[in-house]
């Protein structure tokens, strides 16, 4: 299927009721009433504060792939992109008849309820639980664990959001898609199932740097066995981590939305279409490995107080912060330094002149507002 193709899909299914970052039960309840003539719909847990944790079933197929978001509560954008793929199923369902004939999908959409009410990455006993696949302390990873065992997946989609400070390599392109094959062993062996998924990821990052060249980066493969993606990875099921990042301006991650949609299609399409070996790959190790190389403001050659000669960067990173149900981000100073080995999102020279906050006070570390004054001027930090 042609990368065009794939994004004239996603214009004409993607689910209008969800949008920017805050994408809690709330927010999906009413989609998944719409879906239950046509997908398997069931309440398959509950989380600590006792919120309901849905699975969702399509496809009839032998290969079976089992797909979660939210594991971390703010982590949303994969989330958006599962219901955009489950409208395109459901409406296209000649397009894609081959597809979920050989395949089944078994999807959570949000594993972490509480934590998507609160905008946590943890969930309401403050346990993150992509941290305790061994101790299963927790009823939510105790539902996933249940349903791995019960299901007993071919693939499986870890799938999470990033922050914006991640580069592709070292370089000033913004890690906007990353992955990761993860390991199964301290030694980070190249085994059999991980060749599996490295051969999907490589075919994810052959369609995406149609779209977004060089923007495509993978982690560190260091072996936690108390996290899920390499539990899975052990006990040897191929297993893909997904992780939505950062694209230009784009602070509502909708762009990225529609690229992993894209990843969701191409990787379950080849799936369905292949009899995947691992033989192909290699392709996987030209991605670079992501690097923290960003912020999303620095203001350059600031001049600090009376000093001629002191010239330093100012690091400003964007909080979070839920804020009568959305989110709000927060600019705040992280560091004022050389930063000549870092990129901004958004770069500011401030020319040898001092910068300000509120009352006229040079700005410092952990200062928090949307705009700072430079000779004069007051200069919003995020752009609208």
């Amino acid at each position: 299927m042609q990368v065009e193709e794939i994004k004239s899909l996603f214009l004409k299914h993607k689910e209008t009721n969800l949008f920017h970052r805050y994408i809690t039960n709330k927010h999906i309840e009413p989609l998944l009433n719409n879906l239950a003539n046509h997908v398997t719909v069931d309440v398959i847990g509950k989380s600590v504060l006792n919120n309901s944790i849905y699975g969702l079933k399509i496809g009839e197929g032998n290969k079976r792939i089992l797909m979660w978001s939210q594991m971390h509560g703010n982590e949303s954008t994969t989330t958006k992109a599962l219901f955009d793929l489950l409208n395109t199923f459901l409406n296209e369902s000649s397009t894609f008849k081959s597809l979920l004939e050989a395949c089944t999908l078994y999807i959570i959409p949000i594993l972490n309820p509480d934590g998507a009410q609160a905008y946590t990455r943890i969930n309401a006993n403050h346990v993150d639980l992509n941290r305790d696949a061994q101790n299963l302390s927790q009823p939510e990873s105790q539902v996933l664990r249940a349903l791995f065992k019960s299901f007993k997946p071919h693939f499986c989609y870890n799938l999470h959001g990033q922050r914006t400070i991640f580069s592709a390599g070292n370089t000033n392109k913004s890690a906007t898609v990353s992955f990761l094959a993860p390991a199964q062993d301290d030694a980070c062996t190249i085994t059999p199932n991980r060749k599996i998924a490295m051969e999907v990821i490589g075919v994810m990052n052959d369609t995406l740097q149609k779209i977004i060249p060089n923007q495509v980066g993978v982690y560190d493969d260091a072996f936690n066995l108390n996290c899920v993606g390499d539990t899975f990875q052990n006990e040897n099921i191929p297993t893909i981590l997904f992780e939505a990042g950062h694209y230009e301006n784009d602070y509502e991650r909708e762009v990225t939305r529609e690229l992993i949609y894209i990843s969701y299609i191409s990787s379950l399409n080849y799936i369905s279409n292949t009899i995947i070996t691992g033989s192909n790959y290699k392709s996987y190790f030209k991605i670079p490995e992501n690097e923290k190389r960003f912020f999303d403001v620095i203001i350059r050659n600031a001049r600090e107080g009376n000093s001629d000669e002191k010239i330093n960067d100012i690091a400003i990173q964007f909080q979070e912060k839920l804020i009568d149900n959305k989110i709000e981000l927060i600019p705040k100073v992280e560091k004022i330094e050389n930063l000549s080995d870092f990129y901004g999102h958004k770069e500011i020279n401030a020319n040898g002149f001092e910068v300000f906050g509120v009352n006229n006070q040079l700005v410092k570390t952990s200062y928090e507002n949307v705009f700072v004054i430079i000779n004069h001027e007051k200069i919003l930090l995020l752009s609208k």
